[in-house]
């Protein structure tokens, strides 16, 4: 660089350096839409411009009233030219009209300067799609059938098409009165080629459920968002330009139920299937409880339309029905129902017992027609209950005699014997003293059985264990672990007394499959363990008795008397 150019740079620097920047002239602000005139369901954007020495953010709250707002982007600018300063604040805003017609943008305060009111021209919706393959961005909807009877399910996909990048973008969900809608699946995300063009594809799958007859018509989906400009990338609005497109709407024709139906549950759908998922014995015993889990599975219908599983009353035993499971599953394109439920049959009778068919209608969508969902009838051969190894309550033995006084005179044989009367008086008061000192035994057991609390009430050896075992058996069969616990120590206690809880009763066991059950129970409920099939191996386990390691001890002779020193 010459000496003279030097000198220059340098006398301007010193220019600057010393000069008094100014601030622009125009301290006012200004607003203009991007277009005046647009279809509703678009967005439009308003620009905000504050120059020079306008201060503070815009107050849009004003828009609320007629617009929704989108979304808010600014940018911040100064500019230095012949020694004046220029600042310029930029806000853009996304609106969304909530109603067609002409509209008025309000004023917009900025500090102490406020914006003119500008106009909007809102037309109506238009019917058809905005975008077609070829163009960047559009939405193709597609559902099927479009004539479905009631509670049937339509399934409706979703496409959206797009040839450029997006920063965000938001797409409307399908909706119509009476109509309940479910997401299905993940969305899918490929590529397609469409003539020379080629796309991103973002698919999306719904299940329809109309709930009345008649015309059901869905609105035009509508997707909004932001794209990058691959004409000014490094722009002001870095966020990208505005986009947005619709889909057709679509117009389903819903059919009703079949004159003639009835009042039977109604089930459209691909295909329902009643299952039997239990391995029954070809004989139990009365008593015994027989577990049947029946499984109703539709394909195209959630559980909610499904009717609750019943079986029908049988002579010759109870049933006792467990809750219902409830599940709702998808493939992405499929809804799939399933009830399952759990019967335990307790035949109180014996003989031949008969399972009975289930048999539901339902309506088969694919085909037209109506049809029959059955349960195949099982029989199980009923024996008579199992001889109950608890011997009769004994009958309470007589009082033993008090023992006479030596001295006393042998009773009498065949006459009576004349007695001197002193003698008399000395065996009454013999007999007074010793019938006193009875009394006085007892007075003594009963207190100290006060002391003690009171023994606690154990079932007694010469219970009837039979209807503690039904209660366990039963519990058991219906997976009802905590109910099964407790009638299994009841049935224990008719057998062992003494044995307090199932740790007890382990240690008492002598086969190794029923302490194995009981340490799985005791797993499952204490130790957060699976308890999947755990009622089915205890029902196994149990249902030919209780097996003791040992033969229990003798019981002791019962007498009327207690100990005149009881054991402490």
């Amino acid at each position: 660089m010459t000496f003279r150019a030097w000198r220059g740079l340098i006398a301007a620097l010193i220019w600057l350096c010393t000069a008094v920047p100014a601030l622009a002239a125009d301290d006012g602000v200004r607003a203009w839409l991007d277009r005046d005139t647009m279809h509703l369901g678009e967005s439009v954007t308003l620009n905000v411009e504050s120059q020079g020495g306008a201060a503070g953010q815009p107050d849009f709250s004003v828009l609320d009233r007629d617009f929704r707002q989108l979304g808010t982007q600014s940018s911040r600018q100064v500019n230095i030219v012949n020694g004046t300063t220029v600042i310029k604040t930029l806000w853009a805003v996304a609106l969304e009209p909530k109603q067609e017609g002409v509209l008025t943008v309000p004023p917009v305060a900025v500090g102490s300067a406020r914006t003119e009111p500008l106009t909007l021209t809102v037309l109506p919706q238009p019917t058809g799609a905005q975008g077609r393959p070829g163009d960047d961005l559009f939405i193709e909807v597609s559902a099927d059938p479009l004539a479905p009877y009631v509670q049937q399910q339509i399934r409706y996909t979703v496409k959206l098409y797009f040839a450029f990048d997006l920063t965000d973008g938001n797409l409307a969900e399908p909706k119509a009165d009476g109509l309940v809608v479910q997401r299905l699946g993940q969305d899918r995300r490929y590529v397609a080629s469409i003539g020379d063009r080629r796309y991103h594809v973002v698919e999306r799958h719904y299940a329809l459920i109309p709930e009345a007859s008649g015309t059901l018509r869905i609105a035009a989906l509508v997707f909004r968002g932001s794209a990058l400009d691959p004409r000014d990338p490094t722009g002001f609005f870095n966020r990208g330009r505005a986009v947005s497109a619709s889909s057709d709407a679509v117009e389903f024709n819903v059919r009703p139920r079949p004159d003639g139906w009835g009042t039977d549950p109604w089930l459209p759908a691909v295909d329902l299937t009643l299952a039997d998922e239990t391995d029954l014995p070809a004989e139990v015993r009365v008593g015994d409880p027989v577990t049947r889990t029946v499984r109703m599975k539709a394909q195209g219908l959630g559980y909610e339309q499904l009717p609750e599983l019943d079986f029908p009353p049988l002579a010759g035993a109870e049933i006792y029905p467990d809750k219902s499971q409830v599940v709702t599953r998808d493939d992405g394109t499929w809804l799939f129902g399933e009830r399952v439920r759990k019967f335990a049959v307790v035949p109180t009778q014996p003989g031949r017992l008969e399972l009975p068919e289930i048999r539901l209608r339902w309506w088969n969508t694919a085909t037209g027609e109506e049809a029959i969902a059955v349960l195949p009838a099982r029989v199980v051969q009923v024996l008579p209950a199992a001889a109950n190894a608890a011997a009769p309550p004994a009958a309470g033995a007589a009082a033993p005699a008090l023992p006479a006084p030596a001295d006393a005179p042998p009773p009498p044989t065949t006459a009576p014997v004349e007695t001197p009367l002193p003698s008399l008086r000395l065996w009454q008061a013999l007999a007074a003293a010793g019938f006193a000192l009875w009394l006085a035994t007892l007075a003594l057991w009963a207190w100290r059985s006060r002391r003690r609390g009171g023994a606690r009430a154990v079932p007694g050896p010469n219970e009837d264990g039979s209807a503690a075992r039904s209660r366990f058996l039963r519990a058991a069969a219906l997976g009802e672990l905590a109910g099964a616990e407790r009638s299994l120590i009841a049935w224990a206690r008719t057998e062992r007394p003494q044995l307090r809880n199932v740790g007890e009763l382990i240690a008492a066991l002598g086969d190794e499959a029923q302490r194995e059950a009981l340490l799985a129970l005791q797993r499952a409920r204490y130790a957060g363990a699976s308890a999947d099939g755990l009622g089915g191996r205890l029902e196994r386990a149990f249902r030919d008795g209780l097996r003791w390691a040992a033969a229990p001890s003798a019981l002791r002779a019962a007498s009327a008397l207690p100990a005149l020193y009881p054991e402490r």
